[in-house]
């Protein structure tokens, strides 16, 4: 009876912390564990393939592994497709990291922004919230309903699909839509 009992407690016990540590929505068809940072969840997500080899690309693997914390606007493969044809192949050539790692930083922020909190910038600045990236762009969150859109640099609207995915390091929202600098 007791060891029945124990073993109930032990599995309610991983239940719950199994529970607790994947409580965020799967991201490409694969689950994202919040105790993992964000470099270990994307490269798990089939949505995010192109986003991966970018990273890997400009040398920024180690950067988005650290303790952060980052909020990560994470443009899917569907998003790098919207750009002009050759662009993704272009910008994987090594002698374009610089421009690379410029377009890739300007999708992070130095800061754990969930969208509520997101939102209540927007709130307190009547409708329009500027975004300072790690990447040095100004970009401008704003929102309409739960739907949070990322203005970029040459008047992009990028909204969030999946917001609010938790990492170890920071928290993921995936967009449909590149972010890119001013010209």
């Amino acid at each position: 009876m007791k060891f029945a009992l124990a073993a109930s407690i032990l599995a309610l016990t991983t239940g719950f912390a199994m529970a607790e540590g994947h409580a965020n929505p799967d991201v490409g068809g694969a689950p994202m564990f919040m105790d993992k940072n964000i470099i270990e969840n994307a490269v798990n997500s089939a949505d995010h393939t192109t986003l991966v080899a970018a990273v890997q690309a400009a040398g920024l693997v180690e950067t988005l592994s650290g303790e952060g914390p980052f909020t990560v606007f994470a443009p899917t493969n569907d998003a790098f497709a919207k750009l002009p044809a050759g662009t993704v192949e272009t910008l994987l050539m090594p002698e374009n990291k610089d421009q690379l790692t410029k377009i890739l930083t300007c999708h992070v922020v130095a800061a754990n922004a969930l969208s509520d909190a997101i939102m209540k910038m927007v709130d307190d600045d009547k409708g329009a919230h500027p975004v300072t990236t790690v990447g040095g762009c100004e970009f401008t969150a704003m929102y309409e309903g739960d739907k949070i859109m990322i203005k970029d640099g040459q008047g992009n609207i990028a909204n969030v699909t999946i917001a609010d995915v938790k990492q170890s390091n920071g928290v993921i929202h995936v967009i449909d839509t590149v972010l890119l600098p001013a010209m």
